[in-house]
């Protein structure tokens, strides 16, 4: 038996059988499909019905919207433009009764669209004041000299309101306020220089100025739509008033937009490692899936016709505290009928569980395809990793009501494209080039279209930091 001469080392014991190591060169793994972890839930794309746009646009045609003689400005917000209706600069009261449509088209041209945060100074007290300002969201606050020389706020202009009316027709005009945003908003501008411009080429312009004619106020309903004249309850031979729908004479269209890749697979790893999985079709499986990613992202956020930019700003609301209480949620839902889906960033939804687990209060469960989802009020409450979430930690919740007959959101597509491989997604053979690569172009066609304002809702700067109730 032979003797260990060095009790201080440990003898490595002699291998007795084939390692695992080595026995795998022989078998055959068992293997997953390429996983991805980008892939998230896209309720929006399952929950949106999808609309064929044939001529690869689609328009909206809708009543003609505005209320003159309400005291307030609208605007029409097409993406991320903003534009001021002509006629509804005979809210101003240079311009009440002044009904040349060329004119007020060419005026509203002119208007400057200036996008602002909070804090900012539009313009200083004692400055010389150059233009009208028109404010289309937001809030702007007046400050002047207090009783004891110290700055106070003298009042709060919103949505719709307008200061600085003198400043077009006194050119010594001074600002007598400073003004300064509360908020994040947009605010059009119409210089003095371009209001001249366009008063010195119209005659009736300058004749309108010296006399400054009262404006009949035209009969809307409720909703601001041109009033379609009836008459109920009447007996014998009366007469009928004549009536008609007015129409919006420039429609919003909406044209398909595209997300769209390069594949590129070479053909030595499409001929020779195809087996037990085709290379190619997992290749392109995990790219549409980023496409599809993509194509959510565009519908939430694009500047043209993600549901975020496109909200009517009516249609806005801020929360009552910072975080998402009921009461914001029950303001949010009672702004439009029948409302379909809560869309939510993940965290803000768990932002949502506590306030209301704060109150004692837990969200029923619905069934949607099968799965359990929570719901306030009988509306799914659904997540999108896709709404944005700010450096300061506050996000926006979306309600929407869906589908063409029920003048809700539509999504837009185009099927039967060539080379079809999905509903209106193509997947285009491009060729081989000299280091044998081949190449094939991934294109999805979509938008999104809301039929009327009141269709999208958001709720706005919403707090979803812990520790805040």
């Amino acid at each position: 038996m032979p003797v260990d001469t060095n009790p201080g080392t440990q003898q490595v014991p002699q291998q007795s059988s084939l390692t695992t190591a080595a026995a795998r060169n022989l078998a055959t793994t068992t293997k997953s499909a390429p996983q991805m972890q980008e892939i998230t839930s896209r309720w929006l794309l399952k929950v949106l019905p999808w609309v064929q746009a044939a001529g690869g646009a689609y328009r909206v045609n809708r009543r003609l919207t505005y209320t003159v003689g309400d005291g307030r400005i609208e605007f029409i917000k097409t993406g991320s433009e903003v534009r001021v209706i002509p006629r509804e600069l005979g809210e101003l009261a240079l311009l009440r009764g002044f009904d040349d449509d060329d004119v007020l088209m060419a005026l509203a041209d002119r208007c400057e669209q200036q996008d602002f945060g909070p804090g900012e100074v539009l313009a200083e007290r004692g400055a010389a004041a150059d233009r009208i300002y028109l404010i289309a969201h937001g809030k702007v606050n007046q400050i002047g000299t207090g009783k004891y020389g110290d700055e106070t706020v003298v009042g709060v202009l919103g949505d719709g309101d307008r200061f600085g009316e003198q400043a077009v027709l006194d050119p010594d005009a001074v600002w007598e306020f400073t003004a300064k945003t509360a908020t994040a908003g947009t605010v059009l501008s119409l210089p003095r220089r371009d209001f001249e411009a366009i008063r010195d080429g119209s005659p009736a312009l300058q004749a309108h100025l010296r006399e400054f004619l009262a404006l009949p106020l035209q009969r809307q309903n409720e909703r601001g739509e041109a009033e379609i004249a009836m008459s109920a309850g009447h007996h014998g031979e009366y007469e009928l008033p004549g009536a008609f729908v007015d129409y919006d004479l420039r429609p919003r269209e909406y044209e398909l937009s595209v997300a769209q890749t390069v594949l590129k697979v070479h053909t030595r790893v499409a001929d020779l490692y195809n087996q037990p999985m085709n290379q190619t079709e997992h290749q392109l499986r995990l790219t549409i899936e980023a496409l599809r990613e993509r194509q959510e992202h565009e519908l939430i956020n694009n500047p043209e016709f993600g549901l975020l930019h496109n909200a009517d700003f009516d249609q806005r609301i801020q929360t009552h505290s910072g975080p998402p209480t009921p009461d914001d949620l029950d303001e949010l839902l009672s702004r439009r009928r029948d409302p379909d889906y809560l869309l939510a960033h993940p965290r803000t939804i768990a932002a949502i569980g506590r306030e209301l687990n704060a109150r004692g209060l837990y969200p029923h469960h619905v069934d949607l395809g099968g799965q359990q989802v929570p719901a306030w009020r009988g509306v799914p409450i659904l997540p999108c990793s896709k709404i944005p979430i700010t450096k300061e930690n506050t996000s926006s919740v979306l309600v929407m009501r869906v589908g063409e007959d029920n003048q809700g959101v539509i999504g837009l597509h185009q099927t039967g494209i060539p080379d079809e491989y999905q509903p209106s997604l193509s997947v285009r053979f491009m060729g081989i080039n000299e280091k044998a690569v081949i190449s094939y172009l991934v294109s999805a066609y979509y938008s999104a279209a809301i039929l009327v304002p009141d269709a999208v809702g958001v709720l706005e700067n919403v707090e979803i930091a812990h520790g805040r109730h």
